[in-house]
């Protein structure tokens, strides 16, 4: 490490925050105060081959490193994916990546790059970020709970330390079992919460009842649609938009309770696409959470939609987990 003179070390000020999801990967540079200094993206899907998405990742990393101040500025990296182990460093059968078995992906980029790595699953993440930056800032018991990219998972925040289980893998809220014998998760289980609360779930569950149920709609190429569209349809007084959405809240509500039961936490922090429903799911999700909650913590638990932006909570979330990796670089 550089030095300003014969006794006091340079303290490097930023870290390098990544977001890897299946259709996108996101990366930047993140400076001590949690600001953005610079940022790009590249989609992930067009690489099957894992060593050669590595390959691709290191350098754009390197290159937006070497155009915004150069490596002897940059402290570590964070990386955010799904299906991962921060105890582990890899990537474990995720369900929803092109990279299938067990990708010690931490190692591979830090070989490349010669500084620290550290990863973690992108729910664990987002409740670092959430808690650094965002709507838990100041909280010590509380649950981020993600539903986006046909994923739904969670982390939770006990006592102001994230629960990560044996492996890393506490808090997979979406493959809780909500109906035996149901749809088929890509985790090769049936009946996950996932299958149903997320925006493949949604559009699965209105191709379902326009298939089985005689209720009136206006809804076509529903596949093509996002959250957001389709709640334009409820808005409109589509019957079934409303009717599948409030079939969706209800679900998830039940889950949220079951989970604020176990955990007691101060408040429910939801992100993701879905949130994007507003009403047309946030209200059956509470009516069926106050329902089904354990009465004492029902009063007591707070339901909030996060705060950040959805293009930036994941890379300031990594770069947290950045920061408390040990520091090593072959630079020094």
């Amino acid at each position: 490490m550089e030095k300003t003179d014969d006794t006091v070390d340079q303290i490097k000020t930023r870290v390098v925050g990544i977001d890897i999801r299946l259709e996108r990967t996101t990366y930047g540079i993140v400076d001590i105060r949690g600001e953005i200094v610079a940022q790009d993206y590249f989609d992930t899907s067009e690489y099957n081959d894992v060593n050669e998405y590595i390959t691709v990742l290191a350098e754009k990393v390197i290159t937006l490193m070497e155009e915004n101040g150069g490596y002897e500025s940059i402290r570590s990296i964070g990386i955010s994916a799904p299906s991962s182990s921060c105890i582990t460093g890899c990537i474990e059968n995720a369900a929803n990546l092109p990279w299938k078995g067990v990708i010690p992906l931490a190692a591979m980029l830090r070989d490349r790059v010669g500084m620290a790595v550290a990863l973690a699953n992108d729910a664990h993440i987002t409740a670092l970020g959430e808690k650094a930056y965002g709507s838990a800032h100041g909280m010590k018991d509380f649950v981020v709970v993600s539903m986006s990219h046909g994923g739904l998972g969670s982390c939770f925040f006990s006592n102001g330390m994230p629960h990560l289980g044996t492996m890393g893998f506490a808090g997979e809220l979406g493959h809780v079992c909500v109906e035996v014998g149901g749809r088929q998760c890509g985790c090769g289980n049936k009946g996950c919460l996932e299958t149903y609360c997320t925006k493949n779930g949604l559009i699965k569950t209105i191709e379902e009842m326009m298939e089985k149920e005689d209720i009136p709609t206006t809804l076509e190429n529903v596949r093509e649609m996002d959250v957001a569209a389709l709640a334009k349809y409820c808005d409109k007084g589509d019957e079934l938009a409303i009717e599948a959405f409030y079939r969706t809240g209800t679900m998830l509500g039940f889950a949220l309770a079951n989970y604020a039961s176990v955990l007691n936490p101060e408040a429910i922090i939801l992100t993701g696409d879905m949130t994007q429903a507003g009403k047309w799911l946030m209200k059956p999700m509470r009516k069926s959470f106050d329902e089904h909650v354990f009465p004492n913590i029902r009063e007591n638990t707070r339901i909030l939609v996060s705060i950040l932006k959805e293009g930036e909570r994941d890379v300031l979330g990594a770069s947290a987990l950045a920061w408390d990796v040990k520091e090593y670089s072959l630079f020094k």
